[in-house]
Formats: C-alpha cells, sequence, structure tokens
C-alpha cells in the first residue's frame, strides 16, 4: 500500500489506524487521519454511486451559532417639499409692453407675475409643472379675468378628497375672488397665474395620491414589495386643459374596484353612525385568573344577550360576577359558552377577536382601518382582475373570485410575527404534486444548524437529501456542520412524502420572498382562530380546492394527478394573486369585516401618514 509518497516506515501506523478506525462512522475516522496524518490523506474518486463528501476542515474553535435574519421595518422618511423654481417661464420671451385687456388675460403677460411666488411641491411635480408650462404657455383654469368652469370643478373634486379616504386639506389653494376691474391689470394677472400654478401642483398631487397612494409602501418595510406605479403629470395637465369633465377624470385615477367602493360607503356610513355604547380594548387578552377593567364592560354585553337556555346556565353567576375586573374560573364557562355562539373555538381565552366577535370594534377604530384600507387597495392595481387569487392574512383566509363571484373561500395559516409574511402581488405560475420542499437558507441556519452540530446525521434519518452546488449528493453525517456560520454551501430539500412540510402540493407564483401556497400536515392548526404558525408561506385548508380553480380543472383531476407521483401542471391563464393584508376588508357580500392587526402593520402605516400630512400641511 502507498501512502501518496508517505515512507514505508509509515505502514505501521497505517495499519494501526486501520484496527482503530475499523466499524467507525466515516466522519470520525477522517478525523482521526486528519490528527494521525496532519491532513495529508486523501481518498481517490470513486467510480459511480454518490460522490465523495467534502473533505472535513481540521477542527478549530467551535463557531457561534448565527443567525440570518429577515426583514425588517423602517424609520419612514418622507421627501421634503421643494420651491418651485420657475426661473424657466421667467427667462422666456415677454411681450414688449401689457396693452389693455379687454377679453382675456395672456399667459406671457401674467407670468412676470411668478416673481417672488413661493409655492412648495413634490420634486417631481415641481419640475413637472415648469416644464408643462414652458411646452404649453397657456392656461388651463382661467379664462378671461377670472376662473373658469374646470377651476371650479377642480376645486371642488380637491375639497371632496376625504371622501376617499384622504386629507382634503392637503390639496387645498387660495381661491382668489371674482374680479372683473380692469383698473389694476397687472395685479390680478400676477393673482390669476400664482393660482393657476397653484391648482396645478395641487391637482397633480391628488392625481397621483388616488392612482398609486399617499404613502411609498416599499419604505415602510423589507415586507412590503411593489412595483412603482408610473405617472405622467404632463400627461395629466394636457387632458386636463383638454376636458370640460374635470371631476370624472380626476375620480377615475382612484381604484375602480368593488372593494374600494365599499370601503367608502363604510367610511360614510361610519361617520354618520354614533359611537359604539361600549368600548373594550380591541387588543385585550386574558386569561383564567387575569384581571382587567374591560372585563366587567364585556360581561354586560354578554348579559344583555341572554336568550331563555343560556339565561338558566349563566343568569345567576353574570349577576353576581358581572361587575368583577377579575376572571375567575366561574367565568370560563360564561365566556366559552359565548365564543362558541359566535363561531369561534371555545378556549375560554379574551383575545382581540373574542372581543371583536361579542363587542365589536370602537368607531374611531373601524374608521381608521377604514383608511388604511383604502390607502392599502391604492398600492394595488385598479383592476384586481377576474379570475384572481386573494389571501387577505388578518382574515386568515384566501379566496379564488372570478367574474365578481367568490367561487372559493378557505382558511390559511400566514407567517408566525417573527416570520412575516410579506405584502405583494404576483401571478400564479404552476402547480406541483407531490413536492419536494427545498429548505430555505434562513431555515437551515437559524433552525437546522444548531441541531446538525450535535446530531450530523438527522438529516439522513428524517428523509432530507443534501446537495452540494453542482447538485451532488452528500450524506449529512459526513458534512462538519460545525464548519460553517451563516453562509451554509449545500441545499437541503425534504422528498415527497405523507411528513412533507407542504403536503400533497403547492401552488407557486415564483417571487423574491419564496412564498407560495401549498398544503400541510398539520391540519390541526386551521381549527383555530388566530393562525399565525408558519414560516412565511401561505398553507391553505382546501389545497386540492384552490388548485382546481387556478387550473381551470376539477378536483377530480387533482386527485388524478396526485395519485401519479411528483409532477408539475402548468396554470394557462393569467391569474394574479394578491398577498394582502387589510384590517379592513369587505366580504362576498360587500358588506365591511374587520380583524385584528396581526402584526402591527396599521400603526406602522398611520405613523407613515402623519409624517406625510406634517410634511405637506405648512405648504397649503
Amino acid at each position: 500500500m502507498r501512502l501518496f509518497g508517505r515512507k514505508a516506515a509509515l505502514l505501521p501506523f497505517v495499519a494501526l489506524s486501520a484496527v482503530l478506525v475499523a466499524g467507525v462512522p466515516q466522519a470520525s475516522a477522517q478525523n482521526f487521519f486528519e490528527r494521525l496524518f496532519g491532513g495529508g490523506l486523501r481518498e481517490r474518486p470513486r467510480q459511480g454511486g454518490l460522490p465523495p463528501a467534502p473533505s472535513k476542515p481540521r477542527p478549530t474553535a467551535r463557531r457561534a451559532v448565527p443567525k440570518i435574519s429577515g426583514p425588517s421595518y423602517y424609520d419612514y422618511k418622507v421627501d421634503p417639499l421643494v420651491k418651485v423654481d420657475f426661473s424657466p417661464l421667467l427667462a422666456a420671451p415677454q411681450p414688449a409692453g401689457l396693452e389693455p385687456i379687454l377679453v382675456g388675460a395672456s399667459f406671457r403677460e401674467a407670468v412676470a407675475g411668478l416673481e417672488g411666488f413661493d409655492l412648495a411641491a413634490e420634486k417631481d411635480i415641481a419640475g413637472a409643472l415648469v416644464a408643462y408650462y414652458a411646452q404649453n404657455p397657456d392656461f388651463i383654469w382661467v379664462s378671461g379675468l377670472d376662473l373658469n368652469a374646470r377651476a371650479v370643478e377642480a376645486v371642488r373634486t380637491l375639497s371632496d378628497a376625504g371622501s376617499f379616504g384622504l386629507a382634503a386639506d392637503e390639496y387645498s389653494i387660495v381661491v382668489p375672488p371674482a374680479n372683473m376691474s380692469l383698473e389694476n391689470q397687472g395685479a390680478r394677472l400676477a393673482e390669476l397665474i400664482r393660482f393657476e400654478m397653484a391648482l396645478s401642483a395641487r391637482v397633480l398631487r391628488y392625481a397621483r395620491d388616488a392612482q398609486g397612494g399617499r404613502i411609498d409602501p416599499n419604505r415602510l418595510s423589507g415586507y412590503h414589495d411593489f412595483p412603482a406605479k408610473p405617472f405622467d403629470p404632463a400627461g395629466v395637465l394636457k387632458t386636463l386643459s383638454r376636458t370640460s369633465e374635470v371631476r370624472t377624470y380626476l375620480e377615475s385615477r382612484h381604484p375602480q374596484n368593488a372593494e374600494y367602493q365599499a370601503l367608502r360607503v363604510e367610511l360614510e356610513a361610519l361617520r354618520a353612525s354614533a359611537e359604539n355604547e361600549v368600548v373594550v380594548d380591541p387588543k385585550l387578552l386574558l386569561k383564567p385568573g387575569g384581571s382587567s377593567l374591560d372585563l366587567p364592560k364585556l360581561l354586560g354585553v354578554i348579559a344583555r344577550g341572554l336568550d331563555d337556555e343560556t339565561g338558566a346556565d349563566f343568569g345567576e353567576v353574570l349577576a353576581r360576577l358581572g361587575g368583577s375586573e377579575t376572571y375567575s374560573e366561574e367565568l370560563v364557562p360564561v365566556i366559552r359558552a359565548a365564543q362558541e355562539k359566535v363561531g369561534l373555538k371555545p378556549d375560554g381565552v379574551i383575545g382581540p377577536r373574542t372581543v371583536a366577535a361579542l363587542v365589536g370594534t370602537s368607531k374611531a377604530d373601524r374608521m381608521d382601518k377604514v383608511l388604511i384600507a383604502l390607502e392599502r387597495l391604492r398600492w394595488l392595481p385598479s383592476d384586481l382582475g377576474s379570475p384572481r387569487v386573494f389571501i387577505n392574512q388578518p382574515a386568515f383566509t384566501a379566496s379564488y373570485v372570478e367574474g365578481g363571484e367568490t367561487k372559493l373561500l378557505t382558511r390559511t395559516v400566514i407567517g408566525k410575527p417573527t416570520n412575516q409574511t410579506s405584502f405583494f402581488f404576483d401571478e400564479i405560475e404552476q402547480v406541483d404534486y407531490n413536492p419536494y420542499w427545498g429548505v430555505p437558507q434562513s431555515i437551515i441556519v437559524n433552525e437546522m444548524l444548531p441541531r446538525l452540530r450535535r446530531d450530523p446525521g438527522y438529516l439522513d434519518r428524517a428523509g432530507y437529501e443534501v446537495t452540494d452546488s453542482k447538485g451532488r449528493r452528500i450524506p449529512s453525517s459526513s458534512i462538519n456542520w460545525g464548519a460553517y456560520g451563516a453562509r451554509v454551501p449545500f441545499n437541503v430539500r425534504q422528498a415527497p412524502s405523507e411528513a412533507n412540510a407542504l403536503g400533497e402540493l403547492k401552488i407557486l407564483f415564483p417571487n423574491k420572498h419564496a412564498i407560495y401556497m401549498h398544503d400541510t400536515p398539520s391540519k390541526d392548526l386551521f381549527r383555530r382562530d388566530v393562525r399565525a404558525f408558519s414560516h412565511g408561506c401561505v398553507r391553505l385548508q382546501d389545497p386540492r380546492g384552490m388548485a382546481a380553480a387556478v387550473l381551470g380543472t376539477t378536483v377530480d383531476h387533482v386527485v388524478q394527478k396526485l395519485g401519479q407521483g411528483h409532477s408539475t401542471e402548468k396554470v394557462m391563464r393569467k391569474i394574479p394573486v394578491y398577498v394582502a393584508y387589510f384590517t379592513a376588508w369587505p366580504d362576498p357580500s360587500g358588506n365591511v369585516e374587520y380583524f385584528a392587526d396581526i402584526y402591527d402593520r396599521d400603526a406602522r402605516l398611520q405613523t407613515a401618514i402623519d409624517k406625510t400630512d406634517a410634511v405637506r400641511r405648512p405648504s397649503t
């Protein structure tokens, strides 16, 4: 036997090592040879079968267990307003002299009135405003020496912004009084040209906000992922200069879907309604043995809703303990019965869903949720599409909608608060039957690696496949997992089986967040009211029904494909999927329902809106 040029004097040691390592796992044997020969022993390539495992580095100081962090929330930044630079307009050739005006104002004569005019606007709007009027030196909002009908309609539309959930004072301007006097033409022209520019700037702000929202969602967090909506300010002004239907045009910039209209109707109804008689903290969490000032309010609501049957069972307890702030064991059956009556899991824990179902949310809270929902809808396409799949995370539901009708509504499990599901939209591409589960690097590092350092072979026993960067299979037990930190140079996937984390199928819409819909072996989680347990993907209670819907086929077809082993079927239609986040959303009948803010995103969005409002209002 020749040991890669080693002298024959080493042969006795080789024989000894062979005896010592006989029957010892490969990893231990390799470590022994490395200690004995300083890492000089290498295995010759084998023909056929699995390629050899990579040689392990010499043991070093044990690395700290690494972590791969997920997306984060940002401190929302609002772009400052800029002063509109009118110098290009002022520098344009002006008329030689100001002649008496008997018919109307000349735009070029009026431009001089912009000297010293301090108008603030968003940077892109400021630039577009000057560029438009440089190329189109004419009034849009002025005829003669007064405001025209377009201007009147535009001002009325802006003042009605609140009906769409926008803040009307962010679009308000000073309207010059009617004045047909020719005694001071210069002052009147300056007044009109300044009004012209201010109204155009605010109209552009309104049009952009209506089309895409006041907030850039991608600045909120790494969980928000939306393409920029193209906005053509010059095109908006050009259209407005030619149409008499100013309100119709501006309001057409808002989302044109039934959900947006239903939320507007709800907002109007809320503004006209009285406050709830009973207001309970919507985030109340009370377990037996705890206490809360809100408990008597909740018990009072339950007492008023007693019928003959529940009154006989719990009337005496409520009469005696209805004013108690301590949630005693005697009250647990009362709460369980009330939960069961409204369709909740009777677990006896008083949480946000129990409060919402028994008391409802306050008027102020509902209004806030509707305003937030209107803003979020402006981030999505105006036409949501048909057919479409809509996942509403706070509702823990996924629906398939076609022709304006909800054809399928199924429960979902979404990401844990520590592994949140992102908010984005995409397009469904395929269905995988009996899928492999490619384990994300974050799970390999954060969850598997600590165990693999103690038990390198557990992936082999659990039915996982480990491959290197070239796709070659490697036994998990042969890898020195302690040598790696946050970058593990191996891929791990779980083969199709009853224990596979994805269950029997998955529905893909490839995206950078690695989120998709799939089945799950953990069916019991769908019985819970709050279903935030996944690593970010969306688990479906009825995956076969959803697969059949997006494929435009039957559940029988899906079952047949499942019986044929691992395969893939392409979705041949254009079906958008919205992985959305709405704490207020209309049901299939158009009635708005309210949900708990599972990830506390409403407050973060409200903060961004408040910051935007603070920047804009000083300029009005």
